[in-house]
């Protein structure tokens, strides 16, 4: 449990950035992958692969940066583990929000319902964001919206010009 401010702020901040780079990335790969044209089991595939592997990297990331900082500025109490386990669970758990229409539905419903609710999570990421952090919420909602969105573009473009 944070035991001040700045342990709180760290640790929704972990979190949201996990929960966001989760949800573009993961909807970004699976749309290109699916604009491209794979079947869909090799869609599913990718995703699990993607959030299982970027789930652990991301939170060894955070650890590992924590780490050096906390080491850098000599703090003897760290928060780099708890850190990491935060990045690590917000990326795995978030990850299955744009994979689970694959596992339901064909790639033609899933492709449009993936992106809508990894969108539709990233806005309402936004608006917890802001309650937590007392900032304007649909200001933050919307930045969360569309730069996710634009990010989520780049992977549907890349997957449509590969396969072109």
């Amino acid at each position: 449990m944070p035991k001040n401010k700045n342990d709180f702020a760290l640790f929704i901040k972990n979190f949201i950035f996990g929960v966001e780079d989760s949800l573009v990335s993961t909807v970004g790969l699976l749309s290109g992958v699916a604009v491209a044209g794979l079947p869909k089991r090799e869609i599913f595939l990718a995703g699990v692969v993607l959030i299982f592997v970027e789930a652990f990297s991301m939170g060894v990331g955070s650890y590992l940066s924590e780490q050096s900082a906390n080491e850098f500025l000599r703090k003897k109490s760290s928060l780099s583990i708890p850190s990491g386990i935060i990045m690590f669970v917000s990326y795995f758990v978030a990850g299955f929000i744009p994979l689970s229409p694959y596992l339901i539905f064909e790639v033609n419903i899933a492709f449009p319902l993936s992106i809508t609710a990894s969108l539709v999570s990233l806005f309402l990421l936004g608006v917890v964001g802001a309650k937590i952090f007392k900032t304007p919420a649909l200001k933050q909602a919307m930045r969360m919206f569309l730069l996710g969105g634009m990010a989520i573009a780049v992977g549907v473009i890349v997957g449509a010009i590969v396969n072109a």
